[in-house]
């Protein structure tokens, strides 16, 4: 799903127990009544403990008259017993109570969150209704990667990865392309196994900005 500005999000977040934004985690959100959690600046570990967790969960045990936002950012900090700690909270929320979660990575929370979650990403600003503006061996690929089977997977990281010249800056553009491939398709088609695939193409740009193996990554990530 996709919202179109940030002063939606309380109104979206009311509507369910949890969900998850696909936004910067430093993003300012302008929610009423809201609590957040971070990693703890005073210790050298970026990572959101069980612990912490649990004492902001704590604060979510008490009977609201109007509804109260509980932030997590960025939501992929939550170590996995953290994650799982969440999870049981979330599913039997007191009322009033909305979770946020705020990550670029939804594919480093737990399948359970994913699977028991709103997800929700900023409406693409390009035209919809127009074609991506890339080369036609680059679109080609794109296609390729967007209908390919796992068994497929090997055969398109070889081809992409055997540029001769500049080969991340090419897997970059056919993965980007893709992308746009992948919104411009769930718009016209509203057929949701597009904005399934998404995540995992954006994990995997990541990875590939990130100077990640291209081949490996480009079949673990979309596996």
């Amino acid at each position: 799903m996709f919202f179109d500005n940030f002063d939606q999000i309380p109104t979206i977040a009311t509507r369910t127990s949890c969900s998850i934004f696909v936004v910067p985690p430093e993003t300012h959100l302008n929610l009423p009544h809201a609590l957040y959690l971070r990693p703890d600046d005073d210790k050298k570990t970026n990572l959101i403990s069980i612990e912490s967790l649990r004492d902001f969960l704590a604060l979510a045990q008490h009977r609201e008259t109007k509804p109260r936002f509980f932030v997590v950012a960025p939501a992929d900090a939550m170590n996995e017993p953290a994650q799982n700690a969440f999870l049981k909270t979330f599913e039997e929320p007191k009322p009033n109570c909305h979770f946020i979660l705020l990550t670029e990575h939804p594919l480093s929370l737990l399948p359970t969150i994913l699977s028991r979650a709103q997800i929700f990403y900023p409406r693409p600003s390009m035209p919809l209704d127009q074609p991506p503006t890339a080369q036609a061996k680059v679109l080609a690929l794109a296609k390729k990667l967007i209908t390919a089977e796992p068994n497929d997977l090997i055969a398109i990281a070889e081809e992409l990865s055997k540029t001769k010249t500049k080969p991340r800056e090419q897997a970059l553009n056919v993965v980007a392309t893709t992308i746009e491939l992948l919104y411009k398709s769930y718009f016209k088609t509203n057929n949701p196994k597009f904005l399934t695939k998404l995540p995992h193409f954006i994990n995997l740009y990541d990875n590939l900005s990130n100077n990640g193996h291209i081949k490996l990554h480009l079949v673990a990530d979309l596996l």
